[in-house]
């Protein structure tokens, strides 16, 4: 992209937006005002016009003189009010204590065509959080956090938004000498369950003011409908709990692995956020763990949903303090509350691979079918989007080496998917189900495009190297992932085999 220049007639200008800073105003304990640690020389990789569009900003509006600092952690625009938030969390299942925003500052508020979003910066330098780190963000990481934030928008799944990404040559440290980069995200609210354990365990002769404080702030602004409920505090945890089961169904269905599941990355609006580790599935292993840290596994792609269970129970405990009742009743409030999330998720999850299926009712022996598919796809490492993706293609009765079909050359064993194809063909027949109409329903909700870890490692590669090209060419195609796109065909095909030698770590 070409560095800022002015305009001769500007149809943005950024001292007539609105901010709000409602979070930041409510002052210390919860956050604390400071300005960014602007990047020396900073220049644009990439602007999403998605997210651009969604504030309702013009495509240009990072022309605008003064916007490539503002976003680059440099002086504000004016109605900005940077500030750094405190959280705690649980991280790999063990309590951390106070953690917070350790590289991040939120701008504020703005009003859009879809109500008030926040904007942060991840990157602009350190904080009161940073725990004796530099506050800085590398160029590799934030690539892959600006590609996946809009990649998964795309896919129609929950997640914080990439506005903009900027770089500089400042040099940052990690496994090796990297530079510096600010991702600009977007969301309706940054608050996460850490936020609530936070002032939940850090509290002295028991006043929970600023927890009560922080309870009515995302019930009032988030989940008003909960006020009027007896226990408002148990219904925005239900509410919680019935969105991350939905999000959690999501991940699951597109083979999404996260990576660093810990309850200060959980949004308590139910958004994909935090990006470092993370990993779509190429040949599906249900055990597999896409972050090189995690040596336990604890993250992996199956367990993912249990994990998220166990998040929401940390965030339930968090909340009791809040609850009316004696202990027995604050337990059953508090059960009946995270009931809905093994529910939501069971039946949520059901229907989306249904919906993968192709198959428009739902009848007796899907689920058996699903599980059935899927062990075949196990056994032999099938790639995961590949193989719902061509299932598209699937005449019914089009079966075993007579008429081949791409998906079953991903099989090794033929016959074993040949006896699962009949009997597919005849839940199909059941429903009285037409090739061509199952197949744009299908081709609806299986991607072709995913941002597999090889497609984002060569964008990195020469973006290091100081072209952005790649990163942007990617970004259109991930932005239409449905779409067959024949001009960026390459992005669907297999992966390499030097794909596998990748690793992903906390540091990315």
């Amino acid at each position: 992209m070409n560095a800022a220049q002015p305009l001769d007639r500007l149809p943005f200008e950024p001292a007539h937006l609105r901010w709000r800073n409602r979070y930041t105003s409510m002052g210390l304990p919860f956050a604390h005002r400071q300005p960014g640690q602007a990047l020396p020389n900073p220049r644009w990789v990439a602007v999403s016009d998605a997210a651009s569009a969604d504030l309702g900003w013009p495509t240009d509006w990072w022309q605008h003189p003064g916007a490539l600092d503002a976003f680059s952690a440099g002086p504000p625009w004016p109605g900005m009010d940077t500030a750094a938030t405190v959280y705690s969390g649980h991280q790999f299942g063990v309590w951390a204590g106070q953690l917070g925003d350790g590289r991040a500052l939120l701008l504020g508020e703005v009003e859009t065509p879809d109500g008030t979003r926040e904007l942060q910066l991840k990157g602009s330098g350190m904080t009161p959080y940073s725990r004796r780190a530099d506050g800085r963000a590398v160029l590799r990481s934030s690539i892959r956090e600006f590609l996946c934030s809009e990649a998964m928008h795309a896919l129609g799944i929950p997640t914080t938004r990439a506005l903009a990404l900027t770089a500089s040559d400042l040099p940052v440290r990690r496994e090796r000498a990297e530079t510096a980069a600010v991702v600009t995200r977007v969301a309706p609210s940054f608050v996460r369950f850490g936020h609530f354990e936070h002032f939940c365990h850090h509290v002295r002769d028991g006043d929970y003011t600023a927890l009560r404080r922080l309870a009515d702030f995302v019930i009032d602004h988030h989940y008003p409908a909960c006020r009027e409920a007896a226990q408002p505090v148990a219904a925005m945890l239900a509410e919680v709990a019935r969105r991350t089961a939905g999000l959690l169904a999501d991940w699951q269905a597109v083979g999404f692995c996260h990576g660093v599941m810990n309850t200060d990355n959980l949004s308590i609006l139910g958004l994909t956020i935090d990006y470092g580790p993370f990993g779509f599935l190429d040949g599906f292993d249900p055990m597999h763990v896409c972050n090189h840290s995690d040596e336990q596994g604890r993250y992996a792609y199956a367990r993912q949903p249990q994990v998220a269970y166990w998040n929401l129970r940390a965030l339930a405990q968090a909340l009791v303090p809040l609850i009316d009742g004696d202990k027995e009743q604050i337990g059953a409030v508090l059960s009946d509350a995270l009931s809905v999330y093994p529910d939501t998720f069971t039946r949520q999850l059901g229907q989306r691979m249904r919906a993968k299926l192709g198959l428009a009712t739902e009848q007796d022996g899907d689920q058996t079918l699903i599980d059935d598919l899927m062990r075949l796809m196990a056994r032999h490492q099938t790639d995961y989007t590949l193989t719902w993706r061509l299932l598209a293609d699937h005449r019914i009765g089009a079966v075993g080496p007579v008429a081949p079909e791409p998906v079953r050359d991903l099989f090794l064993d033929g016959e074993g998917f040949d006896a699962w194809i009949v009997r597919y063909d005849e839940r199909l027949r059941a429903e009285g189900s037409m090739d061509a109409e199952r197949r744009a329903r299908m081709q609806a909700v299986n991607p072709r495009y995913i941002l597999r870890n090889h497609l984002a490692e060569t964008a990195i590669r020469l973006a290091e190297a100081g072209d952005y090209s790649e990163v942007q060419r990617l970004h259109r195609a991930l932005s239409r992932p449905f779409d067959e796109q024949p001009e960026h065909a390459a992005y669907a095909e297999l992966p390499p085999a030097w794909a596998s030698s990748l690793e992903i770590s906390c540091s990315s």
